[in-house]
């Protein structure tokens, strides 16, 4: 119990993500005391809800919502004053000021603020803000107060860097395909070869929902070092951008080509076990050491299972092979080649601690790189679970 908590407790994201909590709350706190205290602004509900709303995971993030809202908010104010003056306080003014609302955020600029100028536009009529041109000038004053506070506490207290979320994306799916093949080879030794195919290409299709959240994470990464004061922003974005990139491309492939063997698997007319076991017994020894290794972060072990399946597939005795079935043995042994070679790079990894770090990635097959000794590798550690 206690050792999950001690790594989330080291765990360089759990702080990032609490610090951002932290200063949402102390953001939308002094919009509110700034507005009452400062300023003197009668009933200054906008500007703690503009800090809120305009709080975002990064300062660039934070920037282009706090202009949307800004943009919304005018759009608001304006439509609310017109409503009220053309139809009086009531429920035409509030119809026709939500309804041109409505249609301000769904034009491409203010899509991600797309109730934020009919929410406007309702609490400053049901106040009875729109006959008032002082309260109309003192909601525009509040919101602006808001945006601003939201955007430099965001900026000048501890302004996040998201790479640390890629990493541990990525790291999360090596481990679940690590898993999937290992699965793979268990299932073809205990001879399951009816629920098992349809399964791995399932889970196949969720590693590619976790690839899609690291592909949004590497967006993230990347706007997070925009408008960002921290030194080391521009060699960690950097970084993130030129080593995550093909780490998420070379997993791609993997899991791609884990679909393809499994779906052959389940299309070839003759079942696992009744395979040649000169071919079946050896394959799904490589699949399951391919599986370890990429659970481990094991480089080495990859590379060593890539050099002992090309020694396996020119040793093949393909002329033994039934004739239906050396099309299929052909596909497996491409498949797994294909798998060993792209993720090579990406589990040369050392499960240290959390790492705090510049990423590292191998962009070809057997290479490496060594990272300088302020830095550790960019897979982080694997749970105890997980190197078994």
């Amino acid at each position: 119990m206690l050792a999950p908590l001690a790594r989330r407790l080291r765990d360089p994201i759990t702080w990032t993500n609490l610090a951002q909590l932290l200063k949402t709350a102390f953001a939308v706190v002094l919009a509110w005391l700034l507005a009452v205290r400062v300023f003197v602004i009668a009933q200054p509900f906008l500007a703690p809800w503009a800090a809120l709303l305009t709080f975002h995971a990064t300062v660039a993030g934070t920037a282009r919502r706090g202009a949307q809202q800004a943009a919304a908010a005018v759009l608001g104010v304006l439509f609310a004053f017109g409503a009220g003056q053309l139809f009086g306080v009531g429920e035409l003014a509030l119809g026709a000021a939500v309804l041109l609302g409505l249609a301000a955020g769904a034009t491409p600029a203010l899509r991600t603020e797309t109730t934020t100028a009919a929410a406007t536009a309702i609490v400053v009529l049901t106040t009875g803000s729109s006959q008032n041109g002082t309260m109309l000038w003192a909601r525009l004053a509040d919101t602006a107060i808001g945006i601003a506070v939201g955007l430099l506490v965001n900026l000048l207290v501890w302004p996040p860097l998201r790479d640390r979320s890629v990493a541990r994306q990525i790291n999360l799916v090596c481990t679940r395909l690590g898993a999937l093949l290992c699965d793979v080879a268990g299932d073809l030794c205990r001879g399951d070869e009816t629920a098992g195919p349809q399964q791995w290409v399932t889970r196949s299709d969720g590693l590619e929902d976790d690839l899609d959240a690291a592909w949004r994470y590497l967006a993230e990464a990347r706007e997070s070092g925009r408008l960002n004061p921290r030194r080391a922003a521009p060699r960690r974005m950097r970084a993130a951008e030129d080593d995550f990139r093909p780490a998420l491309d070379a997993l791609a492939q993997a899991v791609a080509e884990t679909r393809s063997m499994a779906r052959t698997i389940a299309l070839a007319h003759t079942p696992p076990a009744a395979w040649d076991e000169t071919f079946r017994d050896p394959w799904r020894a490589l699949v399951a050491r391919a599986g370890a290794a990429v659970r481990d972060g094991d480089g080495d072990g990859l590379r060593t299972a890539r050099l002992d399946l090309q020694r396996f597939a020119g040793e093949l005795p393909v002329p033994a092979l039934a004739a239906g079935f050396w099309p299929v043995a052909g596909a497996l042994l491409v498949g797994l080649r294909n798998i060993l070679e792209a993720l090579e790079g990406v589990t040369d990894a050392r499960p240290d601690d959390p790492p705090a770090w510049r990423p590292q990635f191998s962009g070809r097959p057997g290479s490496s790189t060594t990272a300088d000794s302020a830095n550790t590798a960019w897979i982080s550690s694997r749970p105890p679970s997980a190197r078994t």
